[in-house]
């Protein structure tokens, strides 16, 4: 673990955009692949039940792994998980795109979701280690968001121009020179680890029957829509799966050097923020894949086109991440989550309304600004209550925990919503089609829209600002007494 001591040192700007570069990375890898699938599963040969795991490979082993991930960057140290997560990243997309079969490809995708799993939670804690609570860390929470944020919608537009210059092996090598240089970078620009603290074990049993609990259960909602909920595969793996999560929440109540310890949750910044993390997963997060759906599927826009249609978007939600630094010192945390995911809701709602079979970029452009401008404020903001009242050897811990329930939720809500959106276009072609999409779209929309509002009930338990007590002015000293004049002699 790392000692407290390099951590209170003042960072450098360099320091902040090396961390913003793996929010970066962690979150374009998420979306730059949407644009890219036809092309993929035409030219390496994956067929439309196959397909889907270019998304799932990555999103299960990144959701599985964030636990460890965590504890690990507390444990063995923060720049050195840093620097594995980069690593680990590159040598995935390298062997992503020299990839021409599906195993290999949904092999290294495997790879990106662990490195992804090792990066996200060290880069967090680094960020909120290197500065202190209150406005410096507020700063570098959002500059770390915007990177984060904007990376989701970026991937799209990213992808939309490598896959039509250069083809799609062009979005994973894209990550390569990106991972070289943060890893080579870090040796310079953070804190080097202290040596770990004697007594502080690592929680094996808990590390793998959670990893295999978490694991198992982001699988089965991968699969839901696929294999169907009520199959065999699903329904056994899901139940092993909470199995072995009742397992893991006993072992850590036991445990000496738990890998999630339990007293966290008693912090109810933190509590209430994962709830709001699990919200925004479950709507607001699949947003983007519901975007490519209407720019391809129903407008017909091309990779290209796709992909620069994602500039609004990405630039509203960059515009919110800005704003959300104005308003919580203004405001404070728990106002300012309320009001951003009503802002997004009723983005999201307008989104819905412009969602036409015969509408055009105008129709949900007022939309996108909306819920772009809302998800901006949200994603910055809830990290920062995530991250209050944690201690600094434990940041690492809580970051995974946090990013572990964005990633569940991510998972579950994107295989609900998708059934949602698919409900009335089984065995459509032509106009019929697009018509159809268009409605499921809208219907997928708006369920979004109103689990965000569910989101603002749950901000209301975050703690209020400490109310200032009135210091008592100090009592006047007495005057003091008038010299005796020294009689004359």
């Amino acid at each position: 673990m790392t000692t407290s001591a390099p951590h209170r040192r003042a960072p450098g700007g360099v320091a902040l955009a090396l961390l913003g570069l793996g929010s970066l990375i962690t979150a374009l890898d998420f979306t730059i692949v949407y644009v890219a699938l036809p092309d993929i599963a035409r030219e390496v040969g994956f067929t439309s039940q196959t397909l889907q795991w270019v998304i799932s490979a990555y999103a299960v082993l990144y959701g599985g792994f964030l636990l460890l991930g965590g504890r690990l960057a507390d444990i063995i140290g923060r720049r050195r998980m840093f620097v594995a997560g980069m690593l680990l990243y590159g040598a995935g997309s390298v062997l992503g795109g020299l990839a021409t079969e599906p195993a290999p490809l949904i092999g290294a995708r495997v790879i990106q979701g662990v490195g992804g799993a090792v990066l996200f939670p060290a880069t967090l804690s680094l960020v909120v280690t290197l500065f202190a609570e209150g406005p410096a860390r507020n700063r570098a929470v959002t500059v770390w968001s915007v990177a984060g944020a904007s990376g989701l919608s970026l991937g799209a537009l990213l992808g939309g121009v490598l896959t039509s210059a250069f083809g799609w092996e062009a979005v994973f090598y894209v990550n390569v020179p990106l991972a070289v240089l943060g890893a080579a970078a870090a040796f310079a620009v953070l804190p080097a680890d202290g040596a770990r603290q004697r007594g502080r074990g690592f929680d094996l049993p808990g590390a793998l029957v959670g990893t295999a609990g978490v694991t198992g259960l982001v699988f089965a909602i991968a699969q839901g829509p696929e294999w169907g909920w009520a199959s065999p595969g699903v329904l056994g793996t899901a139940v092993v799966s909470l199995v072995l999560l009742a397992g893991f929440l006993a072992i850590e109540a036991r445990s000496r050097n738990p890998l999630m310890p339990l007293r966290l949750f008693a912090n109810r910044s933190l509590s209430s923020a994962a709830g709001i993390i699990l919200i925004f997963g479950l709507t607001l997060q699949s947003i983007p894949y519901f975007l490519t759906l209407y720019f391809q599927d129903v407008l017909g826009y091309s990779a290209l086109q796709t992909g620069l249609a994602f500039l609004a978007p990405t630039l509203a939600m960059t515009a919110g991440n800005l704003v959300s630094e104005r308003l919580i010192p203004r405001f404070g945390t728990r106002p300012t989550l309320i009001l951003s995911l009503v802002v997004a809701a009723a983005g999201t709602a307008g989104l819905a309304a412009g969602v036409l079979v015969g509408g055009s970029y105008l129709t949900v452009l007022a939309g996108i600004i909306g819920y772009g401008l809302g998800t901006g404020i949200t994603f910055n903001t809830m990290w920062i209550a995530a991250t209050t009242g944690v201690a600094p050897e434990e940041q690492g811990t809580a970051s995974g925990i946090s990013s572990t329930v964005l990633q569940a939720g991510t998972g579950a809500g994107l295989a609900v919503l998708v059934a949602v959106a698919n409900a009335g276009t089984g065995g459509l072609t032509g106009q019929a089609l697009k018509a159809a999409t268009a409605g499921g779209l809208r219907d997928a929309l708006l369920v979004i829209a109103a689990g965000a509002l569910a989101g603002g009930l749950i901000a209301l338990r975050l703690p209020g600002r400490p109310r200032r007590v009135p210091q008592p002015a100090p009592a006047s000293a007495p005057a003091p007494a008038p010299a005796r004049e020294k009689s004359p002699v």
